[in-house]
Protein backbone atom coordinates (compact mmCIF):
# COMPACT_ATOMS: atom_id res chain seq x y z
CA UNK A 1 0.00 0.00 0.00
CA UNK A 2 2.80 2.41 0.88
CA UNK A 3 4.71 1.65 -2.32
CA UNK A 4 1.58 2.08 -4.45
CA UNK A 5 0.65 5.36 -2.77
CA UNK A 6 4.18 6.71 -3.05
CA UNK A 7 4.35 5.82 -6.74
CA UNK A 8 0.99 7.45 -7.37
CA UNK A 9 2.44 10.64 -5.91
CA UNK A 10 5.66 10.31 -7.92
CA UNK A 11 3.57 9.89 -11.07
CA UNK A 12 1.47 12.98 -10.36
CA UNK A 13 3.89 15.44 -8.73
CA UNK A 14 5.78 16.22 -11.96
CA UNK A 15 2.43 16.92 -13.65
CA UNK A 16 2.15 19.88 -11.28
CA UNK A 17 5.58 20.96 -12.54
CA UNK A 18 4.34 20.76 -16.15
CA UNK A 19 1.35 22.91 -15.26
CA UNK A 20 3.48 25.37 -13.29
CA UNK A 21 5.84 25.75 -16.25
CA UNK A 22 2.83 26.61 -18.44
CA UNK A 23 1.20 29.17 -16.10
CA UNK A 24 1.09 32.63 -17.67
CA UNK A 25 3.12 35.26 -15.84
CA UNK A 26 0.01 37.28 -14.99
CA UNK A 27 -1.80 34.37 -13.32
CA UNK A 28 -0.41 34.54 -9.80
CA UNK A 29 -3.46 32.90 -8.17
CA UNK A 30 -3.22 29.85 -10.42
CA UNK A 31 0.51 29.57 -9.74
CA UNK A 32 0.01 29.76 -5.97
CA UNK A 33 -2.79 27.18 -6.07
CA UNK A 34 -0.63 24.74 -8.06
CA UNK A 35 2.32 25.30 -5.72
CA UNK A 36 0.10 24.65 -2.71
CA UNK A 37 -1.17 21.38 -4.16
CA UNK A 38 2.33 20.29 -5.18
CA UNK A 39 3.72 21.02 -1.70
CA UNK A 40 0.90 19.11 -0.04
CA UNK A 41 1.41 16.13 -2.34
CA UNK A 42 5.17 16.14 -1.71
CA UNK A 43 4.62 16.25 2.06
CA UNK A 44 2.07 13.43 1.77
CA UNK A 45 4.20 11.03 -0.27
CA UNK A 46 7.45 11.55 1.65
CA UNK A 47 6.39 9.64 4.80
CA UNK A 48 4.79 6.96 2.62
CA UNK A 49 8.10 6.48 0.85
CA UNK A 50 9.93 6.28 4.16
CA UNK A 51 7.51 3.61 5.38
CA UNK A 52 7.84 1.67 2.11
CA UNK A 53 11.63 1.69 2.40
CA UNK A 54 11.50 0.72 6.08
CA UNK A 55 9.26 -2.25 5.34
CA UNK A 56 11.47 -3.20 2.39
CA UNK A 57 14.50 -3.19 4.68
CA UNK A 58 12.59 -5.33 7.16
CA UNK A 59 11.93 -7.88 4.39
CA UNK A 60 15.54 -7.65 3.29
CA UNK A 61 16.83 -8.45 6.77
CA UNK A 62 14.22 -11.19 7.20
CA UNK A 63 14.89 -12.99 3.93
CA UNK A 64 18.44 -12.03 3.09
CA UNK A 65 20.04 -10.04 0.33
CA UNK A 66 20.94 -12.60 -2.31
CA UNK A 67 20.59 -12.65 -6.05
CA UNK A 68 21.71 -10.14 -8.62
CA UNK A 69 18.13 -9.16 -9.35
CA UNK A 70 17.72 -7.88 -5.79
CA UNK A 71 20.88 -5.81 -6.06
CA UNK A 72 19.61 -4.29 -9.32
CA UNK A 73 16.20 -3.65 -7.76
CA UNK A 74 17.83 -1.97 -4.78
CA UNK A 75 19.84 0.26 -7.12
CA UNK A 76 16.62 1.26 -8.89
CA UNK A 77 14.93 2.03 -5.57
CA UNK A 78 17.89 4.21 -4.58
CA UNK A 79 17.54 5.95 -7.95
CA UNK A 80 13.84 6.60 -7.26
CA UNK A 81 14.69 8.02 -3.83
CA UNK A 82 17.12 10.38 -5.60
CA UNK A 83 14.32 11.25 -8.05
CA UNK A 84 12.03 12.07 -5.11
CA UNK A 85 14.69 14.35 -3.61
CA UNK A 86 15.20 15.96 -7.02
CA UNK A 87 11.43 16.59 -7.18
CA UNK A 88 11.69 18.39 -3.84
CA UNK A 89 14.52 20.54 -5.17
CA UNK A 90 12.59 21.32 -8.35
CA UNK A 91 9.53 22.24 -6.29
CA UNK A 92 11.61 24.65 -4.21
CA UNK A 93 13.07 26.14 -7.38
CA UNK A 94 9.63 26.56 -8.93
CA UNK A 95 8.32 28.15 -5.73
CA UNK A 96 11.20 30.62 -5.75
CA UNK A 97 10.61 31.39 -9.43
CA UNK A 98 14.10 30.21 -10.38
CA UNK A 99 13.24 27.29 -12.65
CA UNK A 100 14.31 27.67 -16.26
CA UNK A 101 12.98 24.28 -17.38
CA UNK A 102 10.24 24.08 -19.97
CA UNK A 103 6.98 22.18 -19.73
CA UNK A 104 8.37 19.78 -22.37
CA UNK A 105 11.36 18.98 -20.15
CA UNK A 106 9.00 18.31 -17.23
CA UNK A 107 6.90 16.02 -19.45
CA UNK A 108 9.93 13.82 -20.09
CA UNK A 109 10.98 14.08 -16.44
CA UNK A 110 7.49 12.81 -15.53
CA UNK A 111 8.17 9.46 -17.25
CA UNK A 112 11.18 8.49 -15.12
CA UNK A 113 9.23 6.80 -12.28
CA UNK A 114 7.17 4.82 -14.79
CA UNK A 115 10.33 3.36 -16.29
CA UNK A 116 11.67 2.65 -12.80
CA UNK A 117 8.48 0.88 -11.74
CA UNK A 118 8.40 -1.28 -14.87
CA UNK A 119 12.03 -2.30 -14.38
CA UNK A 120 11.49 -3.04 -10.68
CA UNK A 121 8.41 -5.17 -11.40
CA UNK A 122 10.23 -7.16 -14.08
CA UNK A 123 13.15 -7.77 -11.72
CA UNK A 124 10.89 -8.81 -8.83
CA UNK A 125 8.71 -11.15 -10.88
CA UNK A 126 11.13 -12.65 -13.41
CA UNK A 127 14.29 -12.57 -11.24
CA UNK A 128 16.45 -12.81 -14.37
CA UNK A 129 19.76 -13.17 -12.53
Amino acid sequence: VFVTSCFAGLFYLPRFFVNLAMVPADSQAERERLLLMARKLFRFITPLGVLAIALGLWLWFGYGFSGGWLHAKTALVIGLVAYHVWCGMLLASLAAGNSMKSHVWFRFFNEVPVLGLVAICILAVVKPF
